[in-house]
């Protein structure tokens, strides 16, 4: 098998369900709504995907990004239930909206584009989710987060084979979306999961070195167990 059909063996079918609300970390509330309007990233990163599979990507990548173009819509179909149970901050959503569209006038390649999404911005989000947010947040970051492991060791095969490297104009944009999530947060904080310098540092190690072992935590971070919740929360696997 070569790599990327390694990387397809590894993934787990799952579908999303519609959960209920419950109480987020005291602190991180607007935070988290803006977190939660990013989910307006998650398509057009299929969509950078599927504008990638229109050039020379290698041969072998194919039938695995087209697997990962079905995963963003079914985080998109995810995080909207969060989105309908939690509520949103309309301010927040049409933010997140101009940000999207600065992602989609972007001229570095498609491809690079998805990987610097999801590696410095989605690799943050979904451990803020795990760590402030509630029991549906947390069980739907963890399913997303298998999947985007995935995508991102996809993505940058991909652009190394093709010797693509992000623009510094790309790594700005990048900068000014985890900036503008996380700016609600506290410069200072006894809980360091409250402190915007936490996760914007996180960003940039994963952006610069791929990793961000402060983050490691998130493997244990508290996930609710079966009997913590209604059954409407737990998603369905096959």
């Amino acid at each position: 098998m070569n790599p990327y059909q390694k990387l397809l063996a590894r993934k787990r079918k799952w579908t999303p369900v519609q959960v209920s609300a419950g109480t987020c970390k005291q602190g991180a509330e607007e935070a988290i709504l803006r977190a939660l309007a990013l989910r307006h990233m998650e398509l057009p990163v299929g969509d950078f995907i599927t504008d990638a599979l229109s050039t020379d990507v290698p041969k072998a990548s194919r039938d695995l990004l087209r697997s990962n173009v079905t995963d963003e819509e079914n985080h998109d179909v995810a995080l909207g239930y969060i989105a309908s149970a939690y509520g949103v901050d309309e301010k927040a959503e049409a933010e997140a909206l101009k940000l999207k569209a600065a992602w989609e006038a972007h001229p570095d390649h498609t491809i690079t584009k998805a990987m610097v999404a999801e590696r410095a911005i989605f690799f943050v989000l979904l451990p803020f989710f795990r760590f402030n947010g509630d029991a549906g947040m947390r069980t739907v970051s963890a399913d997303i987060s298998r999947d985007e492991q995935i995508h991102v060791a996809c993505n940058s095969l991909v652009c190394s084979e093709l010797g693509l490297r992000p623009s510094n104009s790309l790594d700005k944009l990048r900068k000014a979306t985890i900036n503008w999530v996380m700016q609600p947060l506290k410069n200072a904080s006894p809980d360091k999961y409250l402190t915007k310098n936490f996760w914007l540092n996180s960003s940039d190690r994963l952006m610069y070195e791929g990793k961000a072992p402060e983050l490691s935590a998130t493997r244990s971070a508290r996930m609710p167990a079966f009997f913590e919740h209604s059954n409407v929360n737990l998603p369905q696997y096959a």
